[in-house]
């Protein structure tokens, strides 16, 4: 028997609201726009110039990632700065449901994206980044030119999340024999759920057939990395569960702290259940959690997976589920594995205690894959990951996603401005860069039983159109010293732990 969803309970009821949530349009024409900007565009943040793309559909909503154009941001500006970028984020989800609902009319008249849709956005944008500026400039010198990161444009999905000419790269998970699998059925051919558009996906904003891909006729990609004399090979293993409980939010303390539905997408947690956007750090060391060893309170959490068979879940109504376009089952997953290992050239030193870290990125379809480091696979395949489709798998085998976490820190912060720059991955050779020491490295495996064919989705904020390429994770390490202390004997020892 397949493993039916958990749905949600006091954590949505209380965020639940009796609005309807706004579906997202199916379908759609061919348009004359430009369909991608992004930082690249001039300072005044003027609207681009209108191009003819026969052949291509509207799909999204591009803007650049404003967090990646800030200085370094004074710890007394943080909270506001944090604030204003989750108002931004907040901007693009409300125009991308305006685009959505009047896609048809923008069909007819182009001009109309750029009057009710793009003008108001780059308007909202361009406020959010002057407050920015002005929260910066109490405490050191202002920053010159963020006008430049107001702009924002139409974009079509040619299939593969990148316009033709300007592909970043976001193909390495692919190979020349992905888009069909063996026997010569295509998986677009495949139900994608009851009653729904093959191309768009639950709601109309994806998955795409084209998202999909058999893992059999994917072949086999992984290298096992050479340990060097020296190495820590030990490994330690937290049992934390699978989220039985069924504990969601659509918040992120991390990126946006004292934000509710911040992330604009629901969240699986296990661990720490006091996370939620207004926990402190204090917070989580008093807070509960579902691991078996007490002295891990840490947090680790993730886009939920979604079967869409066109059920409604719960939070149907609710920020984070219907009202974002994340829509359909959430699944519990069948396993969840949280392994710590060490680094393939020395010994590892303890993570200090609140450290936060991402991986991946919940805007790579739009950002470019620069910062994505998800993978995707099936049980009995993994040798075989995909990082930018995901897999169907076979009749008995299940769908694995996993996140390999930065394991090099810069020995100094918990956090950072844009929440990537404390904390780096070893380089080609192992060693970490310079200025950063090798902490024990989490890996997490998650797994689910559901049925073969591209019916799934991850939930994602609704431009980025459910792509596998924006699934991330997150953690912050709330273990005792003393546990983990033991997890990094055990590892620099050789030894296997749980």
């Amino acid at each position: 028997m397949r493993r039916t969803s958990r749905k949600k309970r006091s954590t949505l009821a209380n965020r639940a609201i009796a609005a309807s949530a706004a579906l997202i349009l199916g379908g759609g024409g061919l348009v004359a726009v430009n369909v991608h900007a992004s930082a690249e565009e001039g300072p005044s943040g003027s609207p681009p110039t209108r191009t003819q793309n026969a052949g291509r559909q509207l799909s999204t909503i591009d803007c650049p990632e404003a967090v990646n154009g800030l200085p370094e941001v004074p710890d007394q500006a943080r909270g506001e700065v944090d604030r204003e970028l989750a108002a931004m984020d907040t901007q693009i989800t409300d125009a991308y449901r305006q685009f959505a609902d009047r896609k048809e009319q923008m069909v007819r008249d182009p001009g109309l994206a750029e009057n009710a849709v793009l003008g108001p956005l780059r308007g909202k944008r361009a406020a959010s980044l002057d407050r920015i500026g002005i929260a910066i400039g109490r405490v050191a010198e202002r920053p010159q030119g963020l006008e430049s990161l107001a702009g924002c444009s139409l974009r079509a999905d040619d299939g593969q999340g990148r316009d033709q000419g300007e592909d970043q790269g976001e193909d390495q998970g692919r190979n020349a024999g992905q888009g069909q699998v063996p026997g010569g059925q295509d998986p677009g051919d495949q139900d994608p759920g009851q009653g729904e558009d093959p191309g768009r996906g639950l709601g109309g904003n994806g998955p795409e057939a084209a998202d999909f891909v058999d893992i059999r006729s994917v072949q086999p990609s992984v290298d096992r990395p050479r340990k060097r004399r020296g190495a820590s090979r030990g490994s330690f293993t937290t049992d934390c569960g699978r989220n039985e409980n069924g504990k969601f939010n659509p918040d992120n303390v991390i990126v946006a702290p004292g934000v509710s539905n911040g992330a604009h997408h629901m969240h699986d947690y296990v661990g720490n259940q006091a996370n939620d956007a207004f926990a402190s750090d204090d917070d989580l060391a008093d807070g509960a959690t579902t691991c078996r060893n007490q002295g891990d309170r840490s947090t680790y959490y993730w886009p939920v997976l979604r079967l869409q068979n066109g059920q409604d879940e719960d939070d149907v109504d609710a920020d984070g589920g219907g009202r974002d376009q994340n829509t359909g089952e959430i699944q519990t997953p069948s396993q969840v594995t949280l392994k710590f290992v060490g680094s393939p050239v020395g010994r590892v030193t303890a993570m200090p205690r609140f450290l936060r870290i991402i991986t991946g990125d919940a805007k790579a379809f739009t950002n470019g894959d620069a910062n994505a480091n998800a993978s995707w696979s099936c049980t009995g395949f993994e040798d075989r990951q995909l990082k930018d489709t995901y897999p169907i798998c076979p009749e008995g085998s299940q769908v694995v996603r996993t996140f390999a976490f930065q394991n090099c820190w810069d020995g100094q912060n918990t956090d950072s401005a844009n929440h990537r720059t404390h904390v780096a991955f070893a380089q080609d050779d192992g060693r970490c860069p310079s200025g950063f020491r090798a902490v024990p490295q989490l890996v997490q495996r998650i797994v689910y039983d559901v049925p073969p064919g591209p019916g799934f989705a991850v939930d994602s904020f609704p431009e980025q159109l459910h792509k596998p390429i924006t699934d991330h994770g997150d953690f912050i390490n709330v273990f005792d010293e003393r546990l983990m202390r033991n997890m990094v004997r055990c590892i620099n020892d050789g030894r296997r732990c749980r």
